[in-house]
């Protein structure tokens, strides 16, 4: 079993848990096993599946991993906990903000470079309930992927390929709890699986330009996949269901906005955005709210 170790000096401080909880899609994420003093997560990266071992130690990020993947997954540990996220023109000017920042020390944006892997289970989490996107993401991922290599925790699972998802039948993403239109929108980008992936190498406008070619995928969710796995740091997730809410809320006082008054609500930051919705999100600042809360995730891709 092919292993590989390294330690990497941080030149800010880093919290494992705040800046890796966005690859995490619900805590019974089979791919992710995630806490705050260290992280578990079986990835494919270009040259195969990997598992990687992530803790934070005296200032250092020491990272190890297994399997064929195991050297590419340690060399860019550094690109996944946001080594090269540049923070420094961020200035909260808004009271919840500065909170937020304060409280949410060491929440970084990182950058998986696997974007194929994060727009499967994006396109799962459109136009439904996070809970059910998210179960049947883990259906998914114990039906498709296979174990994770090297002495992973029981039950990490490596993420079904490409390739597997796009021959997957319409039946198998039925048990899963996955609808034919959702399916069929995983499965048509699948089937281009590598030139999704080549988005990671082009500039973030022709990045953008590439995701929203494919059918089905749209600004929503496009911002989604850029947040995670091109480190967008301006990533703007429009066409939300929640989140013009809660800027207008946090920025305006607000209780109800629309994604224009969100877009004008953060024009300020532009260039963080994206920083300010996972702040925003990770500090749950809302309104109080009223009654039942439905976890429609977008409106606008599909």
């Amino acid at each position: 079993m092919t292993a590989a170790r390294r330690t990497l000096p941080l030149r800010r401080p880093l919290h494992l848990g705040r800046t890796l909880g966005a690859l995490r899609r619900g805590r019974g994420d089979p791919a992710v096993l995630l806490t705050e003093a260290e992280c578990w997560r079986a990835t494919r990266t270009p040259d195969g599946p990997a598992t990687l071992h992530l803790r934070v130690l005296d200032g250092r990020l020491e990272a190890a991993a297994w399997g064929p993947g195991a050297t590419w997954a340690v060399e860019h540990a550094g690109d996944l906990v946001g080594e090269g996220d540049d923070d420094s023109g961020f200035r909260p000017a808004h009271d919840a903000l500065k909170a937020a920042s304060r409280s949410l020390r060491g929440l970084r944006i990182g950058r998986t470079g696997a974007v194929a892997e994060a727009l499967a289970p994006t396109i799962l989490e459109q136009k439904v309930a996070g809970q059910e996107a998210r179960r049947s993401w883990r259906a998914l991922v114990r039906r498709l992927g296979e174990p994770a290599p090297g002495p992973a925790p029981r039950g990490l699972t490596v993420p079904p390929s490409p390739a597997r998802l796009a021959a997957t039948p319409t039946w198998v993403f039925h048990r899963c709890g996955i609808e034919r239109n959702r399916a069929d929108t995983i499965r048509r980008a699948m089937a281009r699986g590598d030139r999704v992936d080549e988005a990671a190498s082009l500039p973030l406008a022709d990045a953008y330009r590439s995701l929203q070619a494919l059918p089905g995928v749209g600004p929503w969710t496009a911002a989604e996949v850029a947040l995670v796995a091109l480190g967008d740091a301006d990533a703007v997730s429009v066409g939300d269901y929640h989140l013009p809410s809660q800027v207008a809320w946090a920025l305006a006082g607000e209780r109800t906005g629309t994604d224009e008054r969100m877009l004008e609500l953060l024009e300020p930051y532009r260039g963080h955005r994206g920083r300010v919705l996972r702040l925003l999100a990770a500090a749950a600042v809302g309104p109080p709210r009223r009654g039942p809360r439905t976890a429609l995730r977008s409106f606008a891709d599909r």
